[in-house]
């Protein structure tokens, strides 16, 4: 029952984020006659794979730290549970990096400079959480094993795997 709860307080904060970030998008898009910039016909396409990219990966996260993590992805209702599975095996914030694609998606299927702005805004205010209060804390709370986590995952790009090197 609780992990229902979990799931329940995560779709309300998940949908009031995503509320927020797409009323700040469509805002912002009137500055783009005031800048008299427009993206060039034919992004549409790449837009679109980006926001589902964005939005599965945004979404796998808010599931795994529900269902793994006993939490959310709320700060203020974070998860109890060290969580780093999942995306989370590959770089340690996958949920910024998904609301990232989503917001480019998005400025390139609108055509929209000031929306890639409003991105790289969001990813400055997103680098500038993580490393003043998140990873802080996070190595408050977790200690020796979020310290292990953060040597082996990087912070916002994946590593490629490495090649295994055949046996004859």
């Amino acid at each position: 029952m609780r992990t229902f709860f979990d799931v329940l307080r995560s779709l309300i904060y998940v949908t009031a984020f995503i509320w927020l970030w797409g009323w700040l998008a469509l805002s912002v898009r009137r500055y783009d006659t005031a800048l008299g910039i427009a993206l060039p016909a034919g992004f549409a396409g790449v837009g679109i794979l980006f926001m589902v990219a964005g939005g599965i990966l945004a979404l796998s996260c808010v599931a795994t730290f529900a269902v793994r993590g006993k939490g959310t992805p709320a700060p203020f209702d974070a998860p109890r549970q060290f969580v780093a599975v999942g995306p989370y095996r590959y770089v340690r914030n996958p949920m910024y990096v998904g609301a990232l694609f989503v917001m480019i998606g998005f400025g390139l299927y609108a055509r929209s400079f000031s929306v890639l702005l409003l991105g790289a805004g969001f990813f400055g205010a997103a680098f500038l959480f993580v490393v003043t209060y998140e990873e802080p804390h996070l190595r408050e709370v977790f200690g020796a094993t979020y310290e292990a986590y953060c040597g082996s995952v990087p912070r916002w790009i994946p590593r490629l795997p490495r090649a295994q090197s055949a046996r004859n």
